[in-house]
C-alpha cells in the first residue's frame, strides 16, 4: 500500500493552483475549474502522490486551517534535495518566507506562506 494523494485546505482552489503550479512548479494533475477541483503533483515525480487542493467550504476545514495559520504550525511539508538553491528560486518569484533556511538536527528546514491560508515546510534530509 502507498498513499496516491493528500490534500491541504485552501482558501480558493483555482487561485491556489495558479500559485503552485505557476510559482512553485508542481505539474498539473487535474484541473476542472468548474467543479473547483485541483490535483497537483511534483513534476519530479508525476506517478507519485497528488496533492489535492481542497477548498474550505466545510466550516471544519476552515477551522483546522485557520487554527495551523495561527499557530504557526506548517500544514504540510515539501522536500528538496537542494533546499537553499529552492529558497533562493522561491524567493525570486515572490515567494514570502517566515525564516531563512535553519541547520536542525536531522536536516535543514524554512517555512513559506502559500497566499492560499496555509503555512508550508521545506525540508531537506540530513543526508540529502
Amino acid at each position: 500500500m502507498k498513499i496516491g494523494m493528500t490534500g491541504i485546505f485552501v482558501n480558493n482552489p483555482l487561485e491556489a493552483f495558479a500559485f503552485y503550479t505557476e510559482v512553485l512548479g508542481f505539474a498539473n494533475r487535474m484541473y476542472v475549474p468548474e467543479a473547483n477541483l485541483a490535483i497537483v503533483v511534483s513534476p519530479e515525480d508525476p506517478d507519485g502522490t497528488g496533492l489535492l487542493l481542497e477548498p474550505t467550504d466545510n466550516p471544519i476545514g476552515k477551522n483546522f486551517q485557520e487554527a495551523l495559520y495561527k499557530a504557526g504550525i506548517p500544514a504540510i511539508v515539501f522536500s528538496s534535495a537542494a533546499i537553499q538553491k529552492e529558497y533562493e528560486r522561491l524567493k525570486n518569484r515572490g515567494v514570502v518566507f517566515k525564516k531563512e533556511p535553519t541547520k536542525t538536527d536531522w536536516g535543514t528546514e524554512t517555512v513559506f506562506d502559500d497566499t492560499c491560508g496555509n503555512w508550508i515546510q521545506l525540508f531537506q534530509p540530513e543526508d540529502a
